[in-house]
């Protein structure tokens, strides 16, 4: 599912990533844990294709059998939509939209037409209890339900692959505790590969695998 080999990232003169090399198999869910500045949120955002690698002779980036160096801008946002979810801290709805129409967004983004994208978010939305809520703003719904809202937001267009950055960072213990235990359902109920940054220990020591990340690289 992912091959990572020799990812370095630097910021002006930070050396952020130092040859990081990473392999995950497809339906694993993988944390990655480190201290605050140890490259966990910039290694996350490279193999979720949002930031770009410091290429060198042998940095390799394969994912779903797709080599990612070579692929331009417009590319990488049509792979990234149709392939890749992300799931962030702060849910990130757009304020203005109902339950919905935020879980829509990418599905209208890839093309799917209102009827098609509004059945998949309505059947996203049920699974994860949320059927009372289609046309609430996210300022009518808790946190621990804005945050469902924006995991059916990520899985609208069907990813093989799915990272989330400190998920459940922002919940309350039994909202963060039912959020961990729906990765794991959705896995098994869907296949998914999950990748997820947290400082969360407990999800962490759920995971398949738990990478820790000191200085930039994988310990």
């Amino acid at each position: 599912m992912i091959k990572a080999k020799n990812i370095h990232k630097y910021y002006d003169d930070l050396h952020v990533l130092k040859g990081v090399d990473v392999t995950i198999k497809k339906g694993e869910i993988v944390s990655i844990v480190g201290a605050s500045g140890a490259g966990k949120t910039t290694l996350l955002q490279i193999l979720g294709t949002l930031d770009f690698i410091d290429k060198n002779s042998e940095t390799e980036l394969i994912i779903n059998d797709k080599n990612i160096t070579e692929l331009n801008e417009k590319q990488l946002a049509e792979f990234r939509n149709k392939h890749i979810g992300f799931i962030f801290q702060f849910h990130q709805l757009l304020p203005e939209f109902t339950a919905i129409e935020n879980v829509c967004i990418p599905a209208f983004i890839k093309g799917t037409n209102k009827t098609e994208a509004n059945k998949r978010a309505k059947e996203l939305l049920d699974f994860l209890g949320l059927s009372h809520r289609y046309n609430h703003k996210p300022n009518e719904l808790s946190g621990g339900e804005q945050q469902r809202v924006a995991v059916a937001r990520a899985l609208v267009n069907n990813p093989e692959l799915i990272f989330a950055d400190e998920p459940s960072g922002n919940l309350d213990s039994e909202s963060a505790e039912n959020l961990h235990n729906l990765f794991f359902k959705l896995r098994d109920e869907f296949g998914q590969t999950f990748v997820i940054v947290t400082h969360n220990e407990e999800l962490a020591n759920l995971a398949d695998r738990k990478l820790t990340m000191v200085d930039g690289k994988i310990v």
